[in-house]
């Protein structure tokens, strides 16, 4: 047993750190001394209740660490290896072979429910008695992760772990979803719905695609004046300005061709299909709770309209996090701009702070 400190959710809201014993790695995991972890909204629901994890458990799925022990039949990471931590996948259904792990057949149980395990998988404890883990195939709110092999992406040893631990899943899915799904052109029209940590992602990815126009929209003017650093060519403040009249204005009436909607409200979904073009797309993310429905005008979608909703990007991360951690080494990612450092026992300050506005992407640094 390794001790340590971790982040224990004993029931939705109540957040502790407290000191936990994790297990030596089964068969395919690895055990990772952890540099830092982003905080994702992902995480947030989960605190909140929203999406469902057993308790108490420990969540967190942005891990940035160092290999300190791997068990039996792990080949691709060795004792010392930096590595980046991202969803896990069963590597064998027809989605994991045609690269698209996103889409495994077991994602759900193996990702967000915390129940589907490999046989000889370690624990974590606390006094003894086991504390729900394997979030994401990683739970990375601990100094230390029993994490799944698939999890893990190695990195250069120079690499900045600190700064690039978000890759993980905010940022990939950002960019996964403009680069792999909407792959904008130079006469497309995009629109952003949100500039959290994957929207701001997702206008990086659109800036570097040069589409004729690129449009965040948002409630918070800071995060808007940082959107348009980031690329984006018009803003508009929700609460301040008529959405529809101003995309319809921006457009001229032609419609956005490529949104992407990361904010997990029906009715912002419901708005982006409106001012949709004809044939546009529409592209939706986020992890509001169990049963929210969209509304759909089917008239309204006859013109060829398509709503679609996507996993962390449709990425395959061992594809996409070399590649952005090259964007970031090339000053094409400047994941600083949106990150502030917290320590372990400021996760509830750095929790708070992402819920209110006031950090984009909170980096838990161990």
């Amino acid at each position: 047993m390794t001790a340590g400190r971790a982040a224990v959710l004993n029931a939705p809201g109540e957040l502790v750190v407290d000191d936990v014993e994790f297990g030596a790695p089964g068969p395919g995991e690895v055990l990772v001394k952890l540099v830092a972890s982003g905080l994702c909204h992902t995480d947030l629901g989960v605190m909140a209740g929203g999406i469902p994890f057993p308790t108490p458990g420990v969540i967190g799925h942005e891990g940035g660490g160092i290999v300190q022990a791997v068990g039996v039949g792990v080949t691709s990471v060795v004792p010392g290896d930096k590595v980046l931590l991202s969803f896990t996948s069963c590597g064998e259904c027809a989605a994991c072979n045609s690269a698209h792990p996103a889409y495994c057949e077991t994602w759900l149980p193996r990702n967000l429910l915390g129940m589907l395990r490999p046989e000889g998988s370690a624990d974590i404890t606390r006094d003894g008695h086991p504390v729900t883990a394997h979030f994401f195939g990683q739970s990375s709110f601990g100094q230390y992760s029993i994490a799944d092999e698939r999890s893990l992406v190695r990195v250069d040893q120079d690499a900045d772990l600190a700064v690039l631990a978000p890759l993980g899943c905010g940022v990939l899915t950002g960019f996964g979803s403009i680069w792999n799904v909407l792959d904008p052109g130079p006469t497309d029209t995009v629109a952003v719905y949100g500039t959290g940590a994957v929207g701001l992602s997702a206008v990086i990815a659109a800036s570097h695609r040069s589409p004729a126009q690129l449009i965040a929209i948002d409630i918070v003017d800071e995060r808007l004046a940082l959107a348009r650093e980031l690329g984006a060519t018009e803003t508009i403040n929700a609460t301040t300005e008529n959405v529809a009249e101003r995309l319809a204005a921006i457009t001229g009436d032609r419609g956005v061709t490529k949104s992407f909607d990361t904010t997990g409200n029906p009715q912002v979904a419901r708005g982006a299909l409106d001012a949709a073009s004809v044939r546009g797309t529409v592209l939706v993310c986020g992890a509001p709770p169990p049963g929210t429905e969209i509304p759909v005008d089917i008239q309204g979608i006859l013109a060829g309209k398509v709503l679609r909703g996507v996993t962390m990007g449709d990425s395959d991360p061992h594809v996409l996090i070399p590649q952005l951690v090259a964007l970031h080494a090339s000053g094409g990612l400047p994941l600083e701009k949106l990150e502030k450092s917290y320590s372990l026992d400021e996760i509830g300050q750095a929790a708070d702070d992402m819920h209110h506005g006031v950090t984009v992407k909170p980096v838990i640094v161990f």
